[in-house]
């Protein structure tokens, strides 16, 4: 249950960051506010938010 946890977690950062990532790169496409749960508005890069979750599950950086 605890691995279960720890993997929830290393996703919902990873998730986040790279969503943060990409905002920082093109601020009038992407919006992110994680004062308050997450708020997201733009358009996301899917293909790349998916790399990183695909890395975290498989142990990447």
């Amino acid at each position: 249950m605890e691995t279960l946890q720890m993997l929830e977690e290393k996703l919902k950062e990873a998730i986040v960051a790279e969503l943060k990532r990409q905002a920082a790169n093109d601020p009038r496409a992407l919006s992110v506010d994680d004062s308050e749960g997450l708020v997201v508005k733009g358009r996301i890069d899917l293909d790349d938010l998916t790399m990183v979750i695909a890395g975290a599950v498989a142990g990447g950086p």
